[in-house]
This record gives structure tokens, sequence and C-alpha cells, in this order.
């Protein structure tokens, strides 16, 4: 079976956990990385560095799927731009999962997100574009994430929990149910 070509933008931390999860779900063969023009040439975890935002267009030609692979932590602006940029470009954002994931089928995930290794997404759950659900990050039933998020390692969302777009949920954050979560919470907080 031929895997489609995926380009990956970003070459930092949230790439090396990315280039895991592809390699993993195996349905793609990484094309090479965007990154900043100073480091094309360069690898990251054997994959070659073939250009930076301003190589997108031409890039497109030969392949037509892409991966944001630039983190959230402080700002989610820089992940934002790039997905509004590749999109006007044509490019397909796929929604990459990690085989080691649970994701109900009752769940709807939208373009452009990752599921991380050991994440668990229960049933009725809606998961909007450009989202990061990081390593065992449990979100229950009937929540809904809106574009944008990063939902982060190791937190929990009770059931019917609203998480209004461009949130940072920090590691290790507990919230109870039914309640909305919005802006930048900061890792290891519990939210009541």
């Amino acid at each position: 079976m031929t895997k489609e070509k995926i380009i990956l933008v970003g070459g930092g931390g949230h790439c090396h956990s990315v280039i895991d999860v592809i390699e993993q779900e195996n349905k793609y063969d990484i094309y090479g990385i965007i990154d900043l023009k100073d480091n094309i040439g360069g690898k990251v975890l054997g994959y070659k560095i073939i250009g930076c935002d301003e190589d997108l267009e031409n890039l497109f030609k030969t392949c037509k799927n892409a991966c944001i692979t630039v983190g959230h932590i402080k700002s989610n602006d820089l992940r934002i731009k790039l997905f509004n940029k590749i999109k006007e470009i044509g490019f397909n954002l796929p929604t990459i999962i990690s085989p080691l994931a649970y994701v109900s089928k009752y769940t709807k995930i939208d373009e452009g997100t990752i599921v991380m290794h050991h994440a668990l997404i229960n049933a009725n759950t809606k998961i909007g574009k450009n989202c990061i659900i990081n390593t065992k990050a449990l979100i229950e039933h009937d929540c809904i994430v809106e574009d944008n998020c990063h939902i982060s390692t190791a937190s929990i969302l009770n059931g019917a929990v609203f998480v209004k777009e461009n949130t940072f949920y920090g590691s290790n954050n507990v919230c109870k149910q039914g309640i909305e979560i919005s802006g930048f919470n900061k890792a290891g907080s519990i939210i009541k």
C-alpha cells in the first residue's frame, strides 16, 4: 500500500512527538519539515528540513498534506497563522490520531487536530480544528473543545465541559463537569 506524503510545519520539540505519532499511525510518509530558513538542510529525528514558510506554495505542487508541528504553550498565534496560510494555499490538514489513543466512534474531530499517545476521548465529544490533544489527556463524554486549543498532558475534562477557542489547558489540570473554560489555565490547577 502506497502511503500519502505529509509535510510537517515546525521543527521544535512538539515536532518530535508528532513524528512519533505519525510513524506509529503508519498512514503517511513524512516528506520533510518546514522550519526557520537558517535550519534548512538540518534534520529532526532523521527527517530533513526542506524549506521555510516561503517555500510552502512551491512544495504544495508535490505534497498536498500538511501538519502543524508548532506547539502551543504561551501563545497559539503562530499555530493559527500557519493553519490559515496552509489552508489558503490549499493543503489538506488531516486529523492525526495515535493508534495508542482511544477515540470513541461517536466523537467528531475536525481537521488539523492531533491526538497524542494514550489520550482518551469519550462518546459524543466534539473537538475543533487545529487542536493538540496531548499525551494522556482525558476528555469525557459530551465535551466540546473549540478550535485552536491545547489540552495538555495528563489533564482531565470531565463530562459536558465546554472549552472555548484558543484555550491552553495545562498539564494535570482537572475540572468538574458541565463548566466553561477559556483562556490560559496553568498546569496543575483544579478548576471548579
